[in-house]
């Protein structure tokens, strides 16, 4: 077995642990922090919006120009609007720019093929309308409040309301920390980053389960016993599935780096970055939420009901009880010594044995 398996096989069976539980206030602060942030980033930055939401042109043809060189030409061409240009293989160019309406594509259109050196028919538009995008940025909404309401009525029925609760201010941290990222790097929004949000939710909602699963399954008929409290039965079961959620991150975080860093960054395939970005970020967030967040959150809420204060309670006299009696049991075995010089009391009556019964466990005195 590998040193990780055997590490993994040791968390489940509870032969080690690490204390998330216990020092859930400082991953609360972090997160606290991490979500500020992000915040603060969209609310100074903000998010740029593709043209599918914001309404604008996009302009294809096919040029020799490198994209850096396009771009400048582009811009040039446009003046006062900003272009994204992209290599979509070969010679072709794909001039995308915001916030422009049917009278103002014709002119830039004519400007960008004279730019290019190419004749105006050589460049295709599409035009988005603003009406159009809204309409699509209303469906996202719609898609995600309707996504939230069924884990939450899922996650009630299949656990409880606790664990619903939990799971949903879990994907509500991710979603927030997702979305100030991409204000914070200004990568565009499209309707592939709202592709990706979901799948990120999916998953971090998928890797919470795992946890709950357990959960739920190691806290049956916890009140019939005064052993453990509810808030250690919870923090085992996020050390027994801790490995399982390390190995399916991983797993999951390597092809959309890839994606990410050699697509996006290397080949310079910029319309990998909308969803590859949402996923990298979703897919870390996700893991870190459900093992720090989702269920420290349940023990919180599960710990402040009466039957389960009464657990701790029972817990803790117990276990009060039990290392009084270990000290109990400790003073009889190794009795301090006496000590009649300092006029300390003598624990039990001493023998001395003499010379002739020394060995033989009888005390001195004369036969009778």
């Amino acid at each position: 077995m590998s040193k990780l398996g055997n590490i993994g096989a040791r968390l489940y069976r509870g032969e080690v642990g690490y204390d998330f539980i216990g020092k859930r206030k400082i991953w609360y602060g972090i997160s606290i922090l991490i979500t500020i942030t992000a915040i603060v980033g969209l609310a100074v930055r903000g998010l740029n919006m593709g043209i599918e939401f914001s309404g604008g042109a996009v302009f294809t043809a096919k040029s020799s120009m490198v994209a850096s060189e396009a771009q400048h030409k582009a811009e040039s061409a446009v003046g006062g609007h900003q272009a994204v240009v992209q290599k979509l293989g070969g010679s072709t160019l794909r001039i995308q720019i915001s916030g422009l309406d049917t009278k103002q594509a014709l002119p830039v259109q004519e400007e960008l093929a004279k730019n290019l050196n190419i004749p105006v028919k050589d460049v295709n538009t599409q035009l988005v309308g603003p009406s159009w995008g809204e309409e699509i940025k209303n469906k996202a909404w719609l898609g995600l409040g309707i996504f939230m309401v069924l884990v939450v009525l899922y996650l009630a029925i299949a656990f409880e309301w606790r664990m619903a609760l939990a799971a949903l201010i879990a994907l509500i941290h991710d979603l927030t920390i997702t979305v100030g990222v991409y204000a914070l790097v200004g990568f565009e929004v499209t309707p592939g980053t709202v592709i990706g949000l979901l799948t990120i939710l999916g998953y971090s909602l998928y890797d919470t389960v795992v946890v709950f699963d357990s959960l739920k399954e190691a806290s049956k008929d916890l009140t019939k016993q005064n052993r453990f409290t509810y808030s250690e039965v919870a923090n085992r079961s996020i050390n027994s599935t801790l490995v399982r959620s390390i190995n399916t991150t991983v797993v999951a975080l390597l092809p959309v780096a890839g994606l990410l860093f050699v697509g996006g960054g290397v080949l310079g395939a910029g319309m990998l970055n909308d969803i590859s970005l949402a996923l990298f970020v979703g897919l870390a967030a996700g893991a870190y939420s459900s093992i720090f967040i989702a269920t420290p959150l349940v023990a919180d809420l599960k710990g402040r009901e009466p039957q389960m204060k009464a657990l701790a309670k029972r817990v803790k006299a117990k276990r009060a009880a039990a290392a009084a009696k270990e000290a109990s049991q400790e003073d009889t075995e190794d009795p301090a010594p006496a000590d009649t010089e300092d006029g300390a009391a003598v624990v039990g009556p001493r023998h001395q044995p003499d010379s002739r019964n020394r060995g033989r466990g009888r005390p001195s005195g004369k036969r009778r």
